[in-house]
């Protein structure tokens, strides 16, 4: 399917490759591979501003995010990114400032939401894949660009004098470095709660063994040494990654994707968008064939294996959705297909776990559902006859805000169907945890042992709808009788209902249980972040993010709130 956006409209693809890049240049030798910034000042994805001095907006950032992902699939053998910088004495300026000052709010919010989610993806490769990032910061790195190295597991800063990390967003913007900044200088780094005040409240930074002292990097190297030392370190850190040798990656085409003016459509994920209502209607279809018969034809089928290929077009689809449109605030989802054979692949999958490629898959359908979760948007499930909510698809269902299972079949259109089932699997039970760490079966049986005992239990039974709903599994399960009226006055009063006030809501209690560094940073950016960037003494005429860089000193509202 051809992309039928219209050139030159304003609508964002996140769809890019590596031969395509503006702002980054990737190189692989071996066991390590560099991921240098080099921005095009004049390539800003929005008109009104330059991204002068490694400055970056949402465009770079999908560039990184595309070269994380590429990393991980195309380059098996890569066990150490380095990231740095291609400009000499400067690493990131973060943010780019004009960007911010002209952005609409929406556009702020979802902006500062991917570039975390893109960091976040860094500290999984990491964590989950053995692909360690090293950030060789070899000039000043600020605000963004900091939080960018502080994604990383290692950080070495140039000692030079003049290079300093900093996150000035306080006291030259009215804001915060809320998209991880704060939250990872004290979780991650661990640096002292008086030191990250001084640290956050000076503008200008600090460099040299100060920034080793107070934990805000690991350590600084003179120039003269810098090249050698970066090279040393990575072979180091390469050393100790449990990444496999030897192995041969896949290719990640492009996503055929088609667009029109209410609809978007790929292989196997569509959606329906209804303006007028503000609903988008989103189908996932199931497998069309069966799985692999074993490891060899799995990564033989490659980027075409079905998990892949859907969890690829859905990661893109809610991208879309939630930069392109902002009003449409209510997703309903659909499956369609065999449960049978979403559970078949689920199992090669979860059999061969121990595979780099098979654990690739799973990991990034985690990172996609965990980017479902903090989207800003009413999730509801619809889960009728020829559905196929089983397994991972079941998740979609486990992610929403609400869940209604048809109860028996439509007697007036197909009398003789398969009622409508829902089936829990392995991927279930924990290969996908939320930013909590838990399932999303322990957070929703949360404090109820009993509760997620029986789901458990229940593995693997095609349960109907009164069952579903005995077991807690949906939450409501109305007939055929009942089910167009109830859907359609959910709808309509979701409709109806502040969308701020829904946003608060949604994100209280999407999360509960443990509180972890990934959950305080997605909490704290819908609730601190996106009131502060509404506030004037930030976005008003004569708020910091509009007046940096004129010469005028903003002026504040000085109450207290």
């Amino acid at each position: 399917m051809a992309d039928t956006t219209e050139p030159g409209s304003a609508l964002v693809d996140f769809r890019v490759s590596p031969d395509r890049y503006r702002h980054w240049r990737l190189t692989v030798d071996g066991p390590i591979a560099t991921l240098a910034m080099d921005v095009d000042e004049q390539a800003g994805l929005a008109p009104g501003y330059r991204l002068k001095l490694n400055s970056y907006d949402l465009g770079v950032d999908i560039e990184l995010y595309d070269a994380v992902q590429r990393l991980r699939f195309c380059h098996p053998e890569v066990r150490v990114v380095v990231l740095t910088s291609a400009r000499d004495r400067v690493f990131c300026a973060g943010a780019n400032i004009g960007m911010l000052a002209t952005a609409s709010h929406s556009q702020k919010v979802n902006f500062c939401k991917f570039t975390n989610e893109t960091r976040n993806g860094i500290e999984d490769a990491t964590a989950c894949s053995g692909q360690v990032y090293l950030a060789a910061v070899n000039g000043t790195a600020s605000g963004g660009g900091y939080e960018l190295a502080l994604a990383c597991e290692h950080i070495m800063l140039v000692d030079d004098r003049s290079s300093t990390v900093a996150l000035p967003e306080l006291p030259l913007l009215g804001v915060l470095p809320g998209t991880g900044g704060l939250t990872r200088i004290t979780d991650k780094r661990h640096v002292r709660r008086d030191l990250a005040d001084s640290f956050a409240t000076r503008a200008e930074g600090i460099g040299g063994e100060r920034a080793v002292a107070w934990r805000l990097v690991d350590e600084v190297v003179p120039r003269d040494r810098w090249a050698q030392t970066v090279r040393a370190r990575a072979a180091e850190l390469a050393e100790r990654s449990a990444r496999p040798a030897g192995a041969t990656g896949i290719t990640l085409p492009e996503l055929a994707k088609s667009r029109s003016g209410d609809a978007l459509g790929y292989r196997y994920v569509r959606a329906g968008i209804d303006r007028r209502r503000g609903l988008a209607e989103i189908t996932v279809a199931g497998p069309a064939d069966d799985p692999p018969a074993g490891l060899a034809e799995l990564h033989a089928r490659g980027a075409e294996l079905w998990t892949l290929a859907m969890t690829r077009e859905l990661d893109d689809l809610i991208l879309d959705l939630r930069t392109n449109e902002p009003e449409v605030g209510t997703w309903v989802l659909r499956t369609a297909g065999s449960a049978e054979r979403v559970l078949g692949y689920d199992d090669l999958l979860a059999r061969n776990s121990g595979d780099w490629l098979a654990a690739e898959i799973i990991h990034y359908l985690k990172r996609t559902l965990k980017r479902l979760d903090v989207t800003s948007r009413s999730i509801l499930a619809l889960i009728e006859p020829g559905s196929c909510f089983a397994g991972s698809l079941l998740e979609l269902a486990l992610a929403a805000d609400r869940s209604y299972q048809l109860a028996g079949v439509f007697t007036e259109i197909d009398p003789a169907a398969v009622p409508a089932a829902i089936t829990v699997g392995p991927m279930n039970l924990g290969p996908l945890p939320m930013a909590n760490g838990l399932t999303r079966l322990g957070t929703r049986f949360l404090g109820d042992d009993k509760a997620l005992a029986a789901a458990r239990d229940a593995a693997g039974q095609p349960l109907t709808g009164a069952d579903a709903a005995r077991l807690g599994l949906v939450t409501v399960a109305p007939d055929d009788l009942d089910w167009d009226d109830e859907v359609r006055i959910m709808l309509e009063e979701r409709a109806g209902f502040s969308p701020d006030a829904l946003t608060g809501l949604e994100a209280n209690y999407r999360f509960a249980g443990p509180e972890t560094m990934e959950t305080k940073i997605f909490g704290r950016l819908t609730a601190w972040q996106n009131w502060i960037f509404t506030r004037p003494n930030a976005s008003g005429p004569d708020g910091a993010l509009r007046r940096y860089g004129t010469g005028l000193r903003p002026r504040f509202d000085r109450k207290r709130v």
